[in-house]
């Protein structure tokens, strides 16, 4: 068993329980546990705790919901993001992807303003979410983000958002995206030793708390008007857009 103290358990059931509601399509709840993991682990080093936990939601995830999956932004994001997945394996084998926090950050939160003003102005770029250029930008700082901090979340979701996905529809692609590219993500993560057999008896000591978070969230997200979906959903990416900013 892994020698953590009490409090530390503790954190951490409360950043798998972060992970489970922020896979039932409330992004932004990433948050939670990226701060609990990075502060228990460090920042690096939780990546690879984490990463066999997001796989788990998602897989429960396209279980529960992934019929309603739009297989046209799966495929049309996948490429990029896998692209940026390596780009970001070789920046956090040689870099501190602290570095690189606030710039991610920053840009999440430029994208938020953009969708807000589109939320405002139902014609202001309207054409913007659909080209293959969107995607791509999107898609590559996705797979970055989601190597080096595992913050890809808000990124996916702000684009999920942005082409007007209904909420049921939005977290079913975003769990079948995010279920392909984790898996993709694993050999690079092992090849930088941040999966271990301790880090893995960590995950099955967590993976009933990530399982209860995406049921909560679920029976929320069900109960949400589609506009206070969209509205909590920008909020909650906000957030983290700027907690990242911050460090």
């Amino acid at each position: 068993m892994p020698d953590l103290s009490l409090t530390s358990w503790l954190l951490l059931a409360c950043g798998a329980l972060g992970v489970g509601i922020s896979k039932s399509g409330l992004a932004g709840m990433s948050l939670i546990h990226v701060l609990v993991f990075a502060h228990v682990f460090g920042a690096k080093a939780s990546t690879g705790v984490l990463l066999p936990l997001l796989i788990v939601g998602d897989c429960c995830a396209v279980g529960l919901i992934g019929r309603e999956v739009d297989w046209r932004y799966v495929l049309r994001l996948l490429p990029p993001a896998i692209i940026g997945v390596v780009l970001g394996w070789a920046l956090l084998g040689r870099l501190d992807e602290a570095a690189f926090r606030p710039l991610i950050g920053t840009i999440i939160l430029l994208l938020c303003a953009g969708q807000l003003a589109r939320m405002w102005r139902a014609d202001l770029f309207a054409s913007v979410p659909h080209t293959q250029a969107f995607a791509w930008t999107m898609g590559v700082l996705g797979g970055v983000t989601t190597m080096l901090a595992n913050a890809a979340g808000p990124v996916i979701a702000l684009y999920l958002l942005a082409v007007s996905l209904p909420k049921l529809r939005l977290v079913a692609t975003g769990a079948w995206f995010f279920f392909v590219l984790n898996i993709s993500k694993i050999p690079f993560s092992a090849s930088l030793g941040l999966i271990d057999r301790n880090t893995l008896l960590i995950d099955l000591m967590l993976t009933p708390f990530v399982v209860g978070g995406l049921l909560v969230g679920l029976l929320v997200v069900r109960r949400l008007p589609q506009k206070l979906f969209d509205t909590l959903l920008l909020a909650f990416t906000a957030v983290a857009a700027v907690r990242l900013i911050v460090g």
